[in-house]
This record gives structure tokens, C-alpha cells and sequence, in this order.
């Protein structure tokens, strides 16, 4: 089955890199036009929280961590609120009449622009340098606004949340990804609770939800053992390359809908 190919390849190359898999899942879905795009978006929220969830209790269980709790916590509960704002904005938008090829639109061009800021950036965070933000207010400030882009896009975080822990907390890549990881499940869970709450989970089939989330802890689980085997060159050098995949993917899907 398909989509269970793509959420297994999306989460095993997301958990190495901290990437969750939500932003090649979503566009791949939206490309190949088989469910709507409001039900994409959960989906995808479901697997990347699925194989978030795996991966963390596995590190916590392994003592193998090396998230920054204090920091990381914050922007997490930071993302977790902003998540709601964004999946709020999405639905306002949805009610003033724009149609499901208009916002696929709307969120192909925002993760192709977002995608290309962070892959710019991968080539020049060496000489730009980076900071380490303690101030309480500005971390949850800074997870807000990562919690209301994800969302609103219908992704885990992404390479959004491994480019700010680069620039603003100075983690190298390995470590980056462990607290993106962690960023993710939190912004994950308030998500898919909200919209419980809310009554806005869109239809689907169970089955297709079981097999996504199953094959996003497969993914997690190659994943982490691939990771083990990992440099923080070669965490570089993979993320960079799903990059250029999806601005491929992103573009195809703007000049298509």
C-alpha cells in the first residue's frame, strides 16, 4: 500500500534527522490526491505523533537522552498552545469559502518557502553563528509561533524546528533532532485532543489510521537504529536532501492544483 510506504519512509528518515515526517507525508498525500486535504493533515499529525511518542518514551527508557528538558519543555508547551492557534486559523480560512485546492495551494507555497529558508540556511549556519536563548517569555514565544506554522501547515515541525534549535539554542544536529522529537509529540498531542474537543476530526477509515501510525513507529524504530550509525555530518547531509525533495514536491503541487 502506498500510504503506508511513504509514512514508513517519512518517519525513518524524519526521526534521524528530528523532522517528525509530517512534511514529506502531507505534500506526498496532497500530490497524489487521495484524500481531502483537511484529512491529509490529521493523518499526517497522527503518524508523526505515533512514531514522536515511540521515539521518546524509547529514549527516556534507554537513558540514551540528550533533550534539554528546561528549554525544551517550554518551547514545547509553547508549540502546543501555538499548534491550536494554527489549526484555528486553518478552519477560518476554510469557513470563508476557500475550497480544498485553494488551501492545498496556500499550504504548498508556505512549507515550499519555509523549506527553502532552511535549506539556505543549512549551508550558511557555520559563519552566521548561533545564540543561546534562556529568557523564559522569549522560548515560549519562540515555540508559539513554531507550534502555529506546523500546524497551520499540517506538519510535525520539521526542519522549521531543527533550524531554530540551531540558531537559537546552539544544538548540533544528533541533539537537535532529539529535542525537535520532543517539541513535535507535545505540539502533536494538544493538536489531535483539540480537535477531538472540537469536533473538527475530518472522516477517514480507522484502517487507514492504524496503518499509518503503525508504520510511523516502524519508521521510528529503523530510524533509530540507522541513527545510532550517524554522525552529525551525515544528519546534516540527509536533512538537506529530504529538503530538495520536497521543494520539488512543493512546487509540483502549487503549478498542478
Amino acid at each position: 500500500m502506498i500510504i503506508v510506504a511513504v509514512c514508513f519512509m517519512a518517519t525513518l528518515t524524519g526521526s534521524i534527522c528530528g523532522m517528525g515526517g509530517g512534511i514529506i507525508i502531507k505534500p506526498v498525500l496532497d500530490l497524489l490526491g487521495i484524500m481531502s486535504v483537511e484529512t491529509a493533515g490529521f493523518l499526517s499529525g497522527c503518524t508523526v505523533l505515533a512514531m514522536s511518542g515511540y521515539s521518546i518514551l524509547h529514549i527516556k527508557m534507554t537513558h540514551t537522552s540528550v533533550i534539554e528538558s528546561k528549554s525544551a519543555t517550554v518551547l514545547a508547551l509553547g508549540a502546543a498552545v501555538g499548534g491550536i492557534a494554527g489549526r484555528e486559523l486553518l478552519i477560518g480560512i476554510q469557513n470563508r469559502g476557500v475550497d480544498q485546492a485553494g488551501l492545498g495551494t496556500i499550504q504548498a507555497i508556505g512549507m515550499l518557502i519555509l523549506t527553502g529558508v532552511c535549506f539556505l540556511y543549512s549551508f550558511v549556519k557555520h559563519r552566521l553563528g548561533s545564540f543561546r536563548l534562556t529568557n523564559i517569555p522569549m522560548i515560549a514565544i519562540v515555540g508559539l509561533l513554531l507550534g502555529m506554522i506546523s500546524s497551520f501547515l499540517g506538519i510535525g515541525g520539521g526542519p522549521l524546528n531543527v533550524t531554530v534549535l540551531y540558531l537559537l539554542f546552539s544544538m548540533r544536529a544528533k541533539t537537535a533532532s532529539q529535542n525537535s522529537l520532543y517539541i513535535i509529540l507535545f505540539c502533536q498531542v494538544f493538536s489531535v485532543v483539540w480537535a477531538v474537543i472540537r469536533g473538527s476530526v475530518p472522516e477517514f477509515r480507522t484502517s487507514t489510521l492504524l496503518l499509518m501510525a503503525a508504520s510511523g513507529i516502524g519508521g521510528s524504530v529503523v530510524g533509530r537504529m540507522a541513527n545510532r550509525r550517524m554522525d552529525d555530518r551525515m544528519v546534516d547531509g540527509l536533512l538537506r536532501f529530504l529538503m530538495v525533495i520536497m521543494i520539488g514536491v512543493n512546487l509540483y503541487n502549487i503549478f498542478t492544483k
